[in-house]
Protein backbone atom coordinates (compact mmCIF):
# COMPACT_ATOMS: atom_id res chain seq x y z
CA UNK A 1 0.00 0.00 0.00
CA UNK A 2 1.26 3.46 -0.93
CA UNK A 3 2.07 5.49 2.16
CA UNK A 4 0.25 8.81 2.61
CA UNK A 5 0.86 11.37 5.35
CA UNK A 6 -1.08 14.35 6.64
CA UNK A 7 0.77 17.19 8.34
CA UNK A 8 -1.12 19.67 10.55
CA UNK A 9 0.72 22.90 11.38
CA UNK A 10 -0.73 24.96 14.23
CA UNK A 11 0.33 28.41 13.13
CA UNK A 12 -0.48 30.11 16.46
CA UNK A 13 -0.65 27.31 19.02
CA UNK A 14 0.27 29.41 22.10
CA UNK A 15 -1.96 32.25 20.96
CA UNK A 16 -4.93 29.98 20.23
CA UNK A 17 -4.52 28.24 23.60
CA UNK A 18 -4.67 31.52 25.52
CA UNK A 19 -7.44 32.96 23.33
CA UNK A 20 -9.64 29.94 24.12
CA UNK A 21 -9.08 30.46 27.85
CA UNK A 22 -9.49 34.25 27.63
CA UNK A 23 -11.83 35.14 24.75
CA UNK A 24 -11.45 38.87 25.44
CA UNK A 25 -7.94 38.69 23.94
CA UNK A 26 -9.14 37.65 20.49
CA UNK A 27 -8.25 40.26 17.92
CA UNK A 28 -5.98 42.14 20.33
CA UNK A 29 -2.19 42.52 20.07
CA UNK A 30 -0.39 40.26 22.54
CA UNK A 31 2.74 38.15 22.64
CA UNK A 32 4.61 35.50 24.63
CA UNK A 33 8.14 36.12 25.89
CA UNK A 34 10.96 34.23 27.59
CA UNK A 35 14.04 35.58 29.40
CA UNK A 36 17.25 35.18 27.41
CA UNK A 37 20.64 36.63 28.39
CA UNK A 38 19.07 39.35 30.52
CA UNK A 39 16.51 40.33 27.88
CA UNK A 40 12.86 39.50 27.33
CA UNK A 41 12.71 37.88 23.90
CA UNK A 42 9.52 37.32 21.91
CA UNK A 43 8.62 33.65 21.44
CA UNK A 44 5.17 33.88 19.80
CA UNK A 45 2.87 36.66 18.62
CA UNK A 46 -0.82 37.07 17.85
CA UNK A 47 -2.03 37.43 14.24
CA UNK A 48 -2.54 41.17 14.69
CA UNK A 49 1.13 41.62 15.64
CA UNK A 50 2.18 39.49 12.67
CA UNK A 51 0.42 41.99 10.39
CA UNK A 52 2.43 44.77 12.06
CA UNK A 53 5.70 43.02 11.24
CA UNK A 54 6.38 41.74 14.77
CA UNK A 55 8.03 38.31 14.86
CA UNK A 56 9.63 35.90 17.30
CA UNK A 57 13.21 36.76 18.22
CA UNK A 58 12.52 40.45 18.74
CA UNK A 59 12.98 42.12 22.13
CA UNK A 60 9.84 42.96 24.11
CA UNK A 61 11.07 46.50 24.81
CA UNK A 62 11.34 47.15 21.05
CA UNK A 63 7.82 45.81 20.50
CA UNK A 64 6.46 48.12 23.24
CA UNK A 65 8.12 51.07 21.54
CA UNK A 66 6.24 50.23 18.34
CA UNK A 67 2.91 49.14 19.90
CA UNK A 68 2.57 50.47 23.49
CA UNK A 69 -0.78 48.77 24.12
CA UNK A 70 0.58 45.25 23.54
CA UNK A 71 -0.10 42.67 26.27
CA UNK A 72 2.74 40.31 27.20
CA UNK A 73 2.61 36.83 28.75
CA UNK A 74 5.28 34.42 29.89
CA UNK A 75 5.91 31.63 27.39
CA UNK A 76 4.91 28.20 28.73
CA UNK A 77 6.27 25.57 26.31
CA UNK A 78 5.36 22.67 28.60
CA UNK A 79 1.73 23.77 28.62
CA UNK A 80 1.78 24.06 24.83
CA UNK A 81 3.20 20.55 24.63
CA UNK A 82 0.34 19.23 26.77
CA UNK A 83 -2.19 20.93 24.49
CA UNK A 84 -0.47 19.51 21.42
CA UNK A 85 -0.51 16.04 22.97
CA UNK A 86 -4.26 16.31 23.69
CA UNK A 87 -4.86 17.43 20.11
CA UNK A 88 -2.85 14.42 18.96
CA UNK A 89 -5.04 12.09 21.00
CA UNK A 90 -8.10 13.79 19.52
CA UNK A 91 -6.76 12.97 16.03
CA UNK A 92 -7.01 9.21 16.72
CA UNK A 93 -10.53 9.44 15.33
CA UNK A 94 -8.96 10.16 11.93
CA UNK A 95 -5.93 7.86 12.01
CA UNK A 96 -4.55 5.14 14.31
CA UNK A 97 -1.00 6.49 13.86
CA UNK A 98 -0.41 10.03 15.14
CA UNK A 99 2.96 11.59 15.99
CA UNK A 100 3.90 14.87 17.64
CA UNK A 101 6.20 17.26 15.80
CA UNK A 102 7.05 19.71 18.54
CA UNK A 103 6.58 22.53 19.09
CA UNK A 104 3.55 23.12 16.86
CA UNK A 105 2.81 20.24 14.50
CA UNK A 106 1.08 16.86 14.21
CA UNK A 107 1.84 14.13 11.69
CA UNK A 108 -0.71 11.46 10.76
CA UNK A 109 -0.06 8.28 8.79
CA UNK A 110 -3.36 8.23 6.87
CA UNK A 111 -2.68 5.24 4.62
CA UNK A 112 -6.03 3.56 4.00
CA UNK A 113 -8.06 6.12 6.00
CA UNK A 114 -9.37 8.88 3.66
CA UNK A 115 -11.79 6.60 1.77
CA UNK A 116 -13.92 6.46 4.94
CA UNK A 117 -14.59 10.17 4.45
CA UNK A 118 -15.13 9.93 0.71
CA UNK A 119 -11.57 10.72 -0.40
CA UNK A 120 -8.57 12.81 0.58
CA UNK A 121 -10.23 16.12 -0.29
CA UNK A 122 -13.19 15.50 2.04
CA UNK A 123 -10.86 14.03 4.65
CA UNK A 124 -8.53 17.03 4.88
CA UNK A 125 -11.48 19.42 4.75
CA UNK A 126 -13.22 17.66 7.65
CA UNK A 127 -10.15 17.77 9.90
CA UNK A 128 -9.30 21.38 9.09
CA UNK A 129 -12.87 22.55 9.65
CA UNK A 130 -13.16 20.78 13.01
CA UNK A 131 -9.90 22.28 14.27
CA UNK A 132 -10.74 25.78 13.10
CA UNK A 133 -14.20 25.57 14.63
CA UNK A 134 -12.42 24.57 17.84
CA UNK A 135 -10.41 27.80 17.79
CA UNK A 136 -7.15 26.66 16.14
CA UNK A 137 -5.69 28.27 13.02
CA UNK A 138 -4.01 25.47 11.08
CA UNK A 139 -2.43 24.71 7.71
CA UNK A 140 -2.63 21.16 6.39
CA UNK A 141 -1.15 19.12 3.55
CA UNK A 142 -1.13 15.51 2.32
CA UNK A 143 1.82 13.88 0.54
CA UNK A 144 3.64 10.58 0.01
CA UNK A 145 6.44 11.52 2.42
CA UNK A 146 6.73 13.16 5.82
CA UNK A 147 9.16 15.76 4.49
CA UNK A 148 6.94 16.77 1.57
CA UNK A 149 3.84 17.02 3.78
CA UNK A 150 5.77 19.22 6.26
CA UNK A 151 7.15 21.44 3.52
CA UNK A 152 3.84 22.01 1.75
CA UNK A 153 1.85 22.56 4.97
CA UNK A 154 4.26 25.37 5.96
CA UNK A 155 3.77 27.08 2.62
CA UNK A 156 0.23 26.25 1.45
CA UNK A 157 -3.06 25.36 3.12
CA UNK A 158 -5.23 22.29 2.57
CA UNK A 159 -3.03 21.18 -0.29
CA UNK A 160 -2.92 17.61 -1.57
CA UNK A 161 0.22 16.46 -3.37
CA UNK A 162 -0.72 13.84 -5.93
CA UNK A 163 0.94 10.43 -5.46
CA UNK A 164 4.57 10.39 -6.65
CA UNK A 165 4.37 14.11 -7.51
CA UNK A 166 6.30 15.46 -4.53
CA UNK A 167 9.21 16.71 -6.68
CA UNK A 168 6.87 18.99 -8.62
CA UNK A 169 5.30 20.28 -5.38
CA UNK A 170 8.68 20.95 -3.73
CA UNK A 171 10.45 22.61 -6.66
CA UNK A 172 9.01 26.16 -6.24
CA UNK A 173 9.39 26.20 -2.45
CA UNK A 174 12.16 27.86 -0.46
CA UNK A 175 15.03 25.64 0.84
CA UNK A 176 13.73 26.42 4.36
CA UNK A 177 10.93 23.95 3.60
CA UNK A 178 13.50 21.13 3.85
CA UNK A 179 13.90 21.65 7.62
CA UNK A 180 17.59 22.57 7.30
CA UNK A 181 19.75 24.21 9.94
CA UNK A 182 20.22 27.96 9.90
CA UNK A 183 23.87 27.82 8.79
CA UNK A 184 23.02 25.82 5.67
CA UNK A 185 20.15 28.17 4.81
CA UNK A 186 22.36 31.25 5.16
CA UNK A 187 24.99 29.71 2.89
CA UNK A 188 22.34 28.85 0.30
CA UNK A 189 21.07 32.42 0.43
CA UNK A 190 24.56 33.80 -0.19
CA UNK A 191 25.00 31.46 -3.16
CA UNK A 192 21.67 32.49 -4.69
CA UNK A 193 19.61 29.35 -4.07
CA UNK A 194 16.03 30.55 -3.66
CA UNK A 195 14.07 27.42 -4.63
CA UNK A 196 14.38 23.69 -3.96
CA UNK A 197 14.17 23.12 -7.72
CA UNK A 198 17.61 24.71 -8.08
CA UNK A 199 19.06 22.13 -5.68
CA UNK A 200 17.52 19.26 -7.62
CA UNK A 201 19.57 20.18 -10.71
CA UNK A 202 22.90 19.91 -8.87
CA UNK A 203 24.71 16.53 -8.67
CA UNK A 204 24.58 14.89 -5.25
CA UNK A 205 28.36 14.93 -4.81
CA UNK A 206 28.43 18.70 -5.34
CA UNK A 207 25.59 19.20 -2.85
CA UNK A 208 27.42 17.13 -0.24
CA UNK A 209 30.67 19.03 -0.78
CA UNK A 210 29.01 22.44 -0.53
CA UNK A 211 26.37 21.91 2.18
CA UNK A 212 27.09 18.63 3.96
CA UNK A 213 25.18 15.38 4.40
CA UNK A 214 22.14 16.96 6.09
CA UNK A 215 20.96 18.57 2.85
CA UNK A 216 21.08 15.23 1.03
CA UNK A 217 19.25 13.51 3.91
CA UNK A 218 16.46 16.08 4.10
CA UNK A 219 16.09 16.22 0.35
CA UNK A 220 15.92 12.44 0.16
CA UNK A 221 13.32 12.28 2.95
CA UNK A 222 11.15 14.82 1.14
CA UNK A 223 11.44 13.02 -2.20
CA UNK A 224 11.01 9.53 -0.75
CA UNK A 225 14.47 8.15 -1.48
CA UNK A 226 15.44 8.19 2.20
CA UNK A 227 13.46 6.62 5.04
CA UNK A 228 12.17 8.77 7.90
CA UNK A 229 11.08 7.18 11.17
CA UNK A 230 7.77 8.01 12.81
CA UNK A 231 7.36 7.97 16.61
CA UNK A 232 3.61 7.74 17.21
CA UNK A 233 2.03 8.69 20.49
CA UNK A 234 0.22 6.03 22.43
CA UNK A 235 -3.48 6.54 23.15
CA UNK A 236 -4.32 6.95 26.81
CA UNK A 237 -5.40 3.63 28.34
CA UNK A 238 -9.11 3.25 28.98
CA UNK A 239 -9.88 2.39 32.60
CA UNK A 240 -13.32 0.88 32.18
CA UNK A 241 -15.02 -2.14 33.76
CA UNK A 242 -18.37 -3.63 32.70
CA UNK A 243 -20.81 -5.75 34.69
CA UNK A 244 -23.86 -7.25 32.92
CA UNK A 245 -26.71 -8.37 35.17
CA UNK A 246 -28.60 -11.66 34.90
CA UNK A 247 -31.71 -9.92 36.22
CA UNK A 248 -32.53 -6.17 36.05
CA UNK A 249 -31.37 -4.35 39.20
CA UNK A 250 -33.95 -2.06 40.79
CA UNK A 251 -32.77 -1.60 44.41
CA UNK A 252 -30.07 0.51 46.05
CA UNK A 253 -28.62 -2.62 47.65
CA UNK A 254 -28.27 -4.30 44.27
CA UNK A 255 -26.60 -1.21 42.83
CA UNK A 256 -24.20 -1.21 45.78
CA UNK A 257 -23.23 -4.86 45.19
CA UNK A 258 -22.58 -4.16 41.50
CA UNK A 259 -20.55 -1.08 42.38
CA UNK A 260 -18.42 -3.05 44.85
CA UNK A 261 -17.55 -5.64 42.22
CA UNK A 262 -16.62 -3.00 39.68
CA UNK A 263 -14.45 -1.12 42.16
CA UNK A 264 -12.61 -4.30 43.14
CA UNK A 265 -11.78 -5.00 39.50
CA UNK A 266 -10.73 -1.44 38.73
CA UNK A 267 -8.66 -0.97 41.90
CA UNK A 268 -6.85 -4.26 41.29
CA UNK A 269 -5.75 -2.84 37.94
CA UNK A 270 -4.74 0.43 39.62
CA UNK A 271 -2.50 -1.46 42.07
CA UNK A 272 -0.81 -3.38 39.26
CA UNK A 273 -0.10 -0.19 37.28
CA UNK A 274 0.65 2.20 40.16
CA UNK A 275 -2.35 4.40 39.32
CA UNK A 276 -5.30 5.88 41.17
CA UNK A 277 -8.67 7.45 40.37
CA UNK A 278 -9.25 11.22 40.42
CA UNK A 279 -12.61 11.27 38.61
CA UNK A 280 -14.96 8.33 38.09
CA UNK A 281 -18.37 7.75 36.48
CA UNK A 282 -20.78 4.92 37.23
CA UNK A 283 -23.32 4.39 34.44
CA UNK A 284 -26.41 2.23 34.48
CA UNK A 285 -28.05 1.11 31.24
CA UNK A 286 -31.76 0.53 31.84
CA UNK A 287 -33.94 -1.97 30.01
CA UNK A 288 -36.05 0.92 28.65
CA UNK A 289 -33.01 2.18 26.71
CA UNK A 290 -32.20 5.12 28.98
CA UNK A 291 -28.81 5.66 30.66
CA UNK A 292 -28.38 7.02 34.19
CA UNK A 293 -25.10 7.95 35.84
CA UNK A 294 -23.37 9.38 38.90
CA UNK A 295 -19.83 10.73 39.20
CA UNK A 296 -17.29 11.46 41.92
CA UNK A 297 -14.00 13.32 42.22
CA UNK A 298 -11.11 12.95 44.63
CA UNK A 299 -8.51 15.41 45.92
CA UNK A 300 -5.71 12.99 45.12
CA UNK A 301 -5.42 9.78 43.15
CA UNK A 302 -7.03 6.95 45.14
CA UNK A 303 -7.16 3.19 44.70
CA UNK A 304 -8.85 2.50 48.02
CA UNK A 305 -12.00 0.62 47.00
CA UNK A 306 -13.70 1.18 50.37
CA UNK A 307 -13.11 4.93 50.24
CA UNK A 308 -14.28 5.21 46.63
CA UNK A 309 -17.39 3.18 47.45
CA UNK A 310 -18.31 5.64 50.22
CA UNK A 311 -18.11 8.52 47.75
CA UNK A 312 -20.33 6.76 45.22
CA UNK A 313 -22.69 5.53 47.96
CA UNK A 314 -23.68 9.10 48.80
CA UNK A 315 -25.00 9.52 45.26
CA UNK A 316 -26.66 6.14 44.67
CA UNK A 317 -30.10 7.63 45.56
CA UNK A 318 -29.69 9.88 42.52
CA UNK A 319 -29.82 6.86 40.18
CA UNK A 320 -33.29 6.11 38.87
CA UNK A 321 -33.40 2.37 38.01
CA UNK A 322 -37.03 2.57 36.77
CA UNK A 323 -37.87 -0.91 35.41
CA UNK A 324 -34.31 -2.07 36.11
CA UNK A 325 -30.67 -1.71 35.11
CA UNK A 326 -29.24 -4.51 32.98
CA UNK A 327 -25.65 -3.29 32.57
CA UNK A 328 -23.28 -1.29 34.79
CA UNK A 329 -20.04 0.36 33.69
CA UNK A 330 -17.47 2.09 35.88
CA UNK A 331 -14.94 4.33 34.14
CA UNK A 332 -12.07 6.34 35.62
CA UNK A 333 -11.90 9.29 33.23
CA UNK A 334 -9.07 10.99 35.13
CA UNK A 335 -6.25 8.78 36.38
CA UNK A 336 -2.96 9.81 37.98
CA UNK A 337 0.14 8.10 39.30
CA UNK A 338 0.12 7.12 42.98
CA UNK A 339 3.38 7.69 44.81
CA UNK A 340 4.28 5.13 47.45
CA UNK A 341 5.97 7.76 49.61
CA UNK A 342 3.57 10.23 51.15
CA UNK A 343 4.49 13.89 50.91
CA UNK A 344 3.78 16.47 53.59
CA UNK A 345 0.55 18.46 53.45
CA UNK A 346 1.41 22.02 52.31
CA UNK A 347 4.98 21.30 53.51
CA UNK A 348 3.91 21.25 57.19
CA UNK A 349 5.12 18.10 58.93
CA UNK A 350 2.26 15.72 58.19
CA UNK A 351 3.48 12.26 57.25
CA UNK A 352 0.28 11.07 55.55
CA UNK A 353 -2.03 13.05 53.30
CA UNK A 354 -4.29 10.09 52.60
CA UNK A 355 -6.55 10.59 55.62
CA UNK A 356 -6.88 14.31 54.91
CA UNK A 357 -7.56 13.72 51.22
CA UNK A 358 -10.25 11.15 52.01
CA UNK A 359 -11.83 13.52 54.55
CA UNK A 360 -11.98 16.27 51.92
CA UNK A 361 -13.48 13.80 49.43
CA UNK A 362 -16.23 12.90 51.92
CA UNK A 363 -16.98 16.56 52.57
CA UNK A 364 -17.04 17.30 48.83
CA UNK A 365 -19.45 14.40 48.31
CA UNK A 366 -21.89 15.99 50.74
CA UNK A 367 -21.56 19.72 50.07
CA UNK A 368 -20.06 19.75 46.57
CA UNK A 369 -16.52 20.02 45.20
CA UNK A 370 -16.96 23.77 44.67
CA UNK A 371 -17.04 24.27 48.45
CA UNK A 372 -13.42 23.16 48.85
CA UNK A 373 -10.55 25.22 47.51
CA UNK A 374 -6.80 25.26 47.91
CA UNK A 375 -4.59 28.21 47.06
CA UNK A 376 -0.86 28.51 46.37
CA UNK A 377 1.29 31.63 46.02
CA UNK A 378 2.56 32.86 42.65
CA UNK A 379 5.48 35.17 41.93
CA UNK A 380 3.52 38.25 40.79
CA UNK A 381 3.28 41.70 42.32
CA UNK A 382 -0.37 42.40 41.46
CA UNK A 383 -2.30 40.91 44.43
CA UNK A 384 -5.01 39.29 42.27
CA UNK A 385 -2.29 37.52 40.24
CA UNK A 386 -0.19 36.41 43.22
CA UNK A 387 -2.56 33.56 44.16
CA UNK A 388 -3.58 30.55 42.10
CA UNK A 389 -6.29 28.01 42.85
CA UNK A 390 -5.55 24.29 42.45
CA UNK A 391 -7.73 21.21 42.82
CA UNK A 392 -5.21 18.64 44.02
CA UNK A 393 -3.28 18.12 47.23
CA UNK A 394 -0.29 17.04 45.18
CA UNK A 395 0.55 20.55 43.98
CA UNK A 396 3.49 22.25 45.65
CA UNK A 397 4.15 26.00 45.92
CA UNK A 398 6.86 27.45 43.71
CA UNK A 399 7.48 30.26 46.17
CA UNK A 400 6.61 31.15 49.78
CA UNK A 401 3.70 33.22 51.04
CA UNK A 402 4.81 36.85 51.59
CA UNK A 403 4.61 37.80 55.27
CA UNK A 404 6.42 41.13 55.33
CA UNK A 405 3.26 43.16 54.58
CA UNK A 406 -0.29 42.88 55.97
CA UNK A 407 -2.78 41.49 53.48
CA UNK A 408 -6.59 41.12 53.72
CA UNK A 409 -8.07 37.74 54.57
CA UNK A 410 -10.74 38.26 51.92
CA UNK A 411 -9.17 39.39 48.63
CA UNK A 412 -11.61 40.23 45.85
CA UNK A 413 -10.81 38.36 42.61
CA UNK A 414 -11.22 41.63 40.71
CA UNK A 415 -10.93 45.12 42.29
CA UNK A 416 -14.27 46.94 42.46
CA UNK A 417 -14.40 50.65 41.50
CA UNK A 418 -15.61 53.04 44.20
CA UNK A 419 -16.35 56.78 44.53
CA UNK A 420 -14.29 58.58 47.16
CA UNK A 421 -13.94 61.95 48.86
CA UNK A 422 -10.29 63.01 49.31
CA UNK A 423 -9.24 66.03 51.40
CA UNK A 424 -5.49 66.25 50.65
CA UNK A 425 -3.16 64.97 47.90
CA UNK A 426 -1.62 61.54 48.51
CA UNK A 427 -3.90 61.06 51.54
CA UNK A 428 -6.48 58.32 52.05
CA UNK A 429 -10.13 59.23 51.37
CA UNK A 430 -12.43 60.68 54.03
CA UNK A 431 -15.24 58.40 52.90
CA UNK A 432 -16.29 56.27 49.95
CA UNK A 433 -19.47 54.83 48.44
CA UNK A 434 -19.82 51.07 48.26
CA UNK A 435 -22.96 49.24 47.12
CA UNK A 436 -24.98 52.42 47.44
CA UNK A 437 -23.91 53.15 51.03
CA UNK A 438 -21.45 55.71 52.36
CA UNK A 439 -18.53 54.35 54.40
CA UNK A 440 -16.92 56.96 56.67
CA UNK A 441 -13.24 56.40 57.44
CA UNK A 442 -11.88 57.11 60.92
CA UNK A 443 -8.42 55.51 60.66
CA UNK A 444 -6.02 54.82 57.78
CA UNK A 445 -2.53 53.60 57.10
CA UNK A 446 -0.50 53.91 53.90
CA UNK A 447 0.23 54.35 51.13
CA UNK A 448 1.97 51.17 49.98
CA UNK A 449 2.93 51.40 46.33
CA UNK A 450 2.63 48.20 44.27
CA UNK A 451 3.69 48.03 40.63
CA UNK A 452 3.73 45.25 38.09
CA UNK A 453 6.92 43.53 37.06
CA UNK A 454 8.83 45.85 34.74
CA UNK A 455 8.50 43.51 31.77
CA UNK A 456 4.71 43.33 32.28
CA UNK A 457 4.18 47.01 33.04
CA UNK A 458 1.07 48.03 31.14
CA UNK A 459 -0.44 50.75 33.33
CA UNK A 460 0.09 53.18 36.21
CA UNK A 461 1.11 52.06 39.73
CA UNK A 462 -1.26 51.41 42.61
CA UNK A 463 -1.14 53.14 46.00
CA UNK A 464 -2.81 50.92 48.63
CA UNK A 465 -4.33 52.09 51.96
CA UNK A 466 -5.65 50.13 54.92
CA UNK A 467 -8.66 52.00 56.26
CA UNK A 468 -11.15 51.45 59.09
CA UNK A 469 -14.69 52.77 59.32
CA UNK A 470 -16.64 53.93 62.37
CA UNK A 471 -17.98 50.38 62.98
CA UNK A 472 -14.53 48.79 63.11
CA UNK A 473 -14.65 47.21 59.66
CA UNK A 474 -11.36 47.44 57.77
CA UNK A 475 -10.88 47.69 54.02
CA UNK A 476 -8.03 47.56 51.51
CA UNK A 477 -8.31 50.42 49.00
CA UNK A 478 -6.01 51.62 46.26
CA UNK A 479 -5.69 54.56 43.92
CA UNK A 480 -4.78 53.65 40.36
CA UNK A 481 -2.39 56.26 39.00
CA UNK A 482 -0.36 59.04 40.56
CA UNK A 483 -2.22 61.83 42.32
CA UNK A 484 -2.79 64.77 39.99
CA UNK A 485 -2.66 62.68 36.83
CA UNK A 486 -5.42 63.12 34.27
CA UNK A 487 -6.96 59.72 35.03
CA UNK A 488 -6.98 58.39 38.57
CA UNK A 489 -9.51 55.97 39.97
CA UNK A 490 -10.12 54.34 43.34
CA UNK A 491 -10.87 50.66 43.92
CA UNK A 492 -11.81 48.38 46.80
CA UNK A 493 -9.66 45.24 46.73
CA UNK A 494 -10.27 43.36 49.98
CA UNK A 495 -11.53 43.13 53.55
CA UNK A 496 -9.51 42.65 56.75
CA UNK A 497 -10.97 40.64 59.64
Amino acid sequence: MLKRYLYIWFRYLSVDRLSKARPELRGKPFLFYAPERGRMVVRAVSPRLTKEGIASGMVVADVRAIIPEVDVFLDEPELDKKVLNRLGEWCFRYSPVVALDSPDGLLLDISGCPHLWGGESSYIEAITARLRNGGYLVSTAIADTIGAAWAVAHNRDRFIVEPEKQEEALAPLSPAALRLNEAALQLMGKLGFRQIGQLLKIPRTNLRRRFGDEVLLRLGQALGTEQEALSPIRPAPVYLERLPCLEPIRTAKGIGIALNRLLDLLCARFFSEGKGMRTGILKGYRIDGETVQISIGTNRASRNAAHLFKLFELKIPELEPALGIELFTLEAILVEDVSESQESLWSIGNDDQTVIAELLDNIAGKVGEQAIRRYLPQEHHWPESSVKEISSLEGQPETTWPTDRPRPLHLLPNPEPIEVMVALPDYPPLHFYYHGEIVRIVRADGPERIEQEWWLQSGPPRDYYRVEDSHGARYWLFRLGLYGAEKTQWFLHGFFV
